[in-house]
């Protein structure tokens, strides 16, 4: 393999397929990336065998060939590496050679031939979606996923096409966030996929506030998203999602409507002096006004009180403030409407008057 490139075409598909590859594998040539040179370009591809990201660039290549490379080793280079430096990469046996000017390295390489490629997937389902509309949707359910939880089904996004929408669902037992995006999915029954929460964090990274449009397919193991410049392939998680629907309240009688900013100031203020660990906050919601208070165990309080627009008989009610908060920095309105029916049931959140986005987050016993 021979070809030369200037470093900014190689940095940039590097950079995006260089967050699956981890600091520590069990098997070496995953701490590599592939590198497949025809004669017009050069693929990249990286893989932690959960998630795969390809990139390519188009090149001149004086010599085919395929080979893996140290991933994190060969960006470094190229990010040292002066601006608009040409690259000069060559193959021969079991080492490759980076030129560029005065400098040159000579790199390990493992044969592409033990690098675990996911090539074609049995796709059930194939619709387009602009990349503006896929990441809003991560943006606005993602935060909710579980971290490492034992029921390894809330460790991901779950993703339903049907009925002319998408929904995104994440839920970790404690709150929940679903959001409809109106979509041309395709015929058939809705189904539903859970992509695992590093190829959700992934996406969120890769993908851009562009109106460009990318393929989306799901087949029965793996879902891949195909943009111009990056083919996302992850394996789904095999498991089933709760019934979330189950979980959203129906009969919630007392709304409350505030200014999303007041509201959020007020609590990022008071949650400074909450019980570190716990996280709680209590709201005393009386008639146009709350009052939020915070403890801690060193006897520390804050108290804050802000307007609201409430006509309900009073409630005091406990939450969590980090699961508020993370949702007042989604939504994107200047108002947010609460739906409340006692201290002991769980809270609805959203925009007001829109079901398109719905957050729920229980209550806690303070």
């Amino acid at each position: 393999m021979k070809f030369s490139i200037q470093r900014e075409a190689l940095l940039k598909p590097l950079q995006n397929v260089i967050g699956v590859v981890e600091r520590r594998q069990t098997l070496p040539v995953l701490g590599n990336v592939l590198l497949n040179a025809s004669r017009k370009n050069v693929r990249l591809t990286a893989t932690d065998l959960e998630v795969e990201l390809q990139a390519q660039v188009a090149v001149s290549v004086t010599e085919t060939g395929d080979i893996t490379l140290p991933a994190r080793k060969l960006l470094d280079i190229c990010r040292t590496l002066p601006d608009e430096a040409q690259l000069d990469i060559s193959v021969k046996k079991d080492r490759a050679q980076v030129s560029s000017g005065k400098s040159r390295f000579t790199l390990s390489t493992l044969p592409a031939t033990e690098f675990p490629v996911i090539d074609k997937i049995k796709s059930a389902r194939k619709f387009m979606l602009s990349e503006k509309q896929l990441r809003s949707l991560i943006e606005h359910t993602g935060f909710a996923m579980a971290q490492q939880d034992v029921r390894y089904y809330l460790n991901g996004l779950m993703l339903e096409p049907g009925s002319g929408m998408l929904r995104a669902v994440a839920t970790d037992g404690h709150r929940l966030a679903l959001c409809d995006l109106a979509a041309d999915v395709g015929e058939g029954d809705s189904q539903q996929v859970i992509v695992p929460r590093k190829g959700i964090q992934e996406l969120q990274r890769l993908l851009e506030q562009a109106d460009t449009e990318l393929e989306v397919e799901i087949g029965s193991n793996h879902i891949r998203i195909t943009t111009n410049e990056l083919r996302f392939t992850s394996k789904l998680i095999d498991g089933r999602f709760p019934d979330y629907s189950r979980v959203i309240p129906k009969s919630l009688d007392k709304r409350l409507l505030i200014s999303r900013e007041t509201l959020r100031q007020a609590l990022t203020r008071t949650s400074i002096l909450s019980n570190e660990k716990y996280r709680g906050i209590r709201l005393e919601i009386y008639k146009n006004n709350i009052k939020i208070q915070a403890h801690n165990p060193e006897q520390e309080e804050a108290v804050e009180e802000i307007d609201a627009n409430y006509d309900n008989e009073a409630i005091v009610i406990g939450f969590n403030v980090t699961y508020l908060l993370d949702v007042l920095n989604v939504i994107d309105t200047s108002e947010v409407e609460v739906f409340l029916a006692d201290a002991n049931s769980s809270a609805l959140v959203r925009r007001p008057g829109s079901d398109d986005c719905r957050y729920v987050v229980m209550p806690m016993r303070l």
